[in-house]
């Protein structure tokens, strides 16, 4: 009797390498959560971020009326939701649909007090001319001198409300003629100062929500800088001519800080040919300050200097303030301003104690001689590395992502009751702090992990990173060195990865203190990315490393 045997029936088979590679991920996982050192340490980490951020980082505002909440001021509001500083003189019409007005401007001048003033009373503008000086640059104890982004132009504004939509054509002190619009937005148009030898023309036209700006250096040959799109313009609106111009910042450093002395500044600006084309009221021109920069008591007409006279077909207007994004540092308006990323200053001492757990994970097995068992029972050395890379990445990303989403909007509201301005920020940029926060953290934590792995040795991988990270943010954010040998420092150096932490970014028409540590010198991803590329490649000087070293 003969039998047949069927051959046996084929399974599908698991892919060996994703099968190697979830087992030497749960290896790995295994070795760090049973290790409660480790995961303490971790948890420590994190603790550190919400404590420093928290509870050592104070600046309780005072003022007249008191200190914390009541020196509250908060800061009008733009059309995107931004923070905005909007102060000048307007001397205005209402302008019912479309229209246009076209002004030749012949002289910008200004002046800046040599030491902070004392709060002035406004004058109020009319056609004849106030008892106070129209200039306020031939007041003494003071310099003649425009500021570089004083401004004065004509202007088309939803309303008078500080913060509506508006669009400008304007002459700077140093940078040319600008068209601008809803705070954010600048374009350049003619180079140059405005002088009565060389006069600029200047219009704006309105169609719809649609607002044009054009300048010209004869009145003849027109060039449109830019177009402005207003959605929900107003069907009234109103038109005419404006002068502000920003504080002057000075900045002192010493080592372990730095201070800032701001005093006011002035713009005049003189006008003639001036034409207003529409449904105007006929009615004349008006003078107010607008004052809109989250001063106590700021309302429109209220505290900001200004003033303007008429003389036949000649007007000339002085303001002060700026129309502008607020920023920190920024010298033009008085109100204590703050960032969602002030108490995340806890991250750096955080960060020191997450690398060092990280540097530990890898350098720990060579210290015990147990990396040989690992290499002889996980064959792919390059798949033990990026196993132990993913859950030192994974179990710190998580914990300094729990610890940044209660430091930012806890700080948040900690700030606004010490008496500071939250200045508000989108949702998804709030999300990129916070996110960028915990991979800020969890790359470094891979590039620890990385160096421990090529020295082998716990105190020297520390060492090393400290070095490489610490040390770096160190002299980037204390003002012992210039700042462009700290901002030299935080381009170059694995420290550029706390640019991910900045939520409002610079303008260019904006007077600031744009300096470490409020603000850094890359853009927040073009920071993080130095950092990527260092972990990067100190991983591949590992894995190579790896591969051609005994265990």
């Amino acid at each position: 009797m003969t039998s047949t045997l069927s051959p046996p029936v084929a399974t599908p088979a698991e892919p060996r390498g994703r099968s190697t590679f979830g087992r030497m991920l749960r290896a790995e996982w295994t070795k760090f959560r049973t290790l409660r050192g480790w995961v303490l340490a971790v948890l420590i980490g994190a603790a550190l971020i919400d404590v420093v951020g928290l509870f050592a980082v104070h600046s309780t505002i005072s003022c007249d009326q008191g200190s914390g909440k009541a020196c509250y001021q908060p800061l009008p509001t733009g059309p995107g939701g931004q923070a905005v500083t909007d102060s000048f003189y307007f001397v205005r019409q209402p302008l019912a649909g479309d229209g246009a007005i076209t002004v030749r401007m012949t002289s910008l001048t200004g002046h800046y007090s040599a030491a902070p003033p004392a709060p002035a009373e406004p004058s109020a503008g009319s056609a004849v001319p106030p008892a106070t000086p129209a200039d306020p640059g031939q007041q003494a104890g003071g310099v003649d001198a425009t500021q570089p982004w004083s401004k004065a132009g004509i202007i088309i504004k939803a309303s008078t409300t500080p913060g509506s939509a508006y669009a400008a054509m304007t002459a700077t002190g140093g940078h040319g003629t600008r068209m601008q619009w809803n705070f954010t937005h600048d374009v350049a148009g003619l180079a140059g100062p405005v002088a009565a030898a060389s006069p600029q023309w200047l219009r704006l036209t309105r169609a719809g929500d649609t607002v044009t700006g054009y300048d010209s250096a004869d009145g003849v040959t027109w060039t449109k800088v830019a177009t402005a799109h207003l959605a929900g313009l107003p069907a009234t609106v109103q038109v005419g001519l404006f002068a502000t111009s920003p504080g002057v910042l000075v900045v002192t450093e010493s080592f372990g800080g730095s201070s800032a002395t701001g005093t006011s500044s002035t713009a005049t600006g003189t006008f003639d040919h001036v034409l207003l084309s529409g449904a105007t009221t006929g009615a004349g021109w008006t003078g107010e300050a607008i004052a809109g920069d989250g001063a106590p008591g700021a309302r429109p007409g209220g505290d900001q200097p200004g003033s303007y006279e008429r003389a036949g077909d000649q007007i000339r207007v002085t303001g002060s303030g700026d129309i502008a994004p607020a920023v920190p540092g920024v010298s033009s308006s008085p109100a204590p301003t703050a960032a969602i990323e002030d108490h995340l200053q806890g991250v750096f001492l955080g960060l020191i104690t997450l690398v060092v757990v990280a540097a530990m994970f890898a350098t720990a097995e060579y210290r015990r001689g147990l990396v040989r068992v690992t290499l002889a029972a996980m064959p792919g050395r390059g798949r033990v590395l990026a196993a132990k890379a993913v859950v030192i990445g994974a179990a710190t990303f998580a914990a300094a992502l729990v610890a940044a989403a209660i430091a930012v909007p806890v700080g948040a509201r900690l700030s606004r009751d010490e008496g500071s301005y939250v200045l508000p920020v989108s949702g998804p940029t709030e999300a990129r702090v916070i996110v960028g926060t915990a991979l800020l953290v969890a790359v470094c934590a891979v590039l620890a992990l990385a160096v421990g792995v090529i020295l082998r040795r716990g105190a020297a991988a520390v060492a090393a990173v400290v070095v490489g990270i610490v040390l770096p943010y160190l002299l980037g954010v204390v003002p012992a060195l210039p700042v462009e040998a700290r901002e030299w420092v935080l381009r170059v150096t694995p420290a550029a990865g706390f640019a991910i932490e900045q939520s409002i970014p610079r303008y260019a028409q904006v007077t600031a203190e744009y300096s470490p540590p409020a603000y850094f010198p890359l853009s927040p991803w073009a920071g993080f990315a130095v950092l990527c590329g260092y972990a990067a490649a100190a991983l591949a000087v590992a894995y190579v490393l790896l591969r051609r070293r005994d265990a």
